[in-house]
């Protein structure tokens, strides 16, 4: 068998990056903790400092650790949780794909008129009838996301308590029968306003991520306004985009 020089190590530094973020994701170590020096990894993993050092380099590429001089490496909180922009995803079918240990808390149903900031977004009557679902998402303990809905009552009749409470996109799909099409996405950072700061765990935090979403069935009918809010620390959105080839300008 040929080797080629050198290609033993980069296998081997990526073998330790490997392990070492399987810990932190593991909480093996936790956020704040320093991981071992470079001498100690190098010990425990029989290898030169120099394999340990481009091993702390990936994991500082990927937003693992820190440097921090006369210190050594801090671990990072990582706990972050993909949200993907293009696709068209309950909080509930997330939840269940990224293993999220997450509770919802039921804030309010009701039956209302549609506020008109909304009615102008949607450019629909200022008299359009709506179900307002307002629903906190609280992860390890902490209210993360605010999702308020507002769904149109000529296309849905009633929403049970308990339905908001589960998956709004399982009632429609599964106990209506509706085929839910596309949704039209923006994204924007945003001040946190009183409600947020009354409603998520936001510590600090002066801003909050927002989705605003426009969705439609599968015949094109518009039946649902959706704004879900987030903080700015625990979430980060996803997206896989594949290059077409350069445009030719002949």
């Amino acid at each position: 068998m040929i080797i080629v020089k050198g290609m033993e190590n980069m296998s081997r530094f990526q073998d330790i990056f490997l392990d070492i973020e399987s810990d932190i994701l593991n909480q093996q170590y936790k956020p704040g903790e320093l991981l071992p020096s470079e001498n100690q990894l190098s010990i425990k993993y029989n290898v030169s400092r120099e394999t340990i050092r481009k091993a702390l380099s990936l994991l500082l590429e990927s937003g693992y650790i820190q440097k921090k001089q006369g210190k050594g490496s801090i671990v990072l909180d990582v706990k972050r949780f993909d949200f993907p922009i293009s696709g068209l995803t309950s909080y509930k079918e997330l939840q269940d794909a990224q293993n999220m240990s997450s509770e919802t808390i039921l804030v309010e149903n009701k039956k209302m008129t549609i506020p008109e900031h909304i009615a102008n977004f949607l450019k629909v009557s200022h008299d359009t009838e709506v179900h307002c679902v307002i629903r906190a998402r609280k992860v390890d303990g902490e209210v993360v996301i605010l999702d308020k809905d507002y769904l149109f009552t000529s296309i849905i009749e009633s929403i049970p308590d308990d339905e908001a409470r589960h998956s709004l996109y399982h009632y429609i799909e599964n106990k209506l029968g509706l085929v839910i099409g596309f949704a039209r996405k923006e994204f924007i950072a945003e001040p946190a306003t009183q409600e947020d700061r009354e409603l998520m765990t936001l510590h600090n935090d002066t801003h909050v991520v927002v989705t605003r979403s426009e969705v439609h069935l599968e015949d094109a009918t518009l039946f649902q306004y959706t704004e879900s809010r987030h903080r700015l620390d625990r979430f980060r959105f996803v997206e896989f985009a594949r290059r077409r080839g350069p445009v030719s300008y002949d």
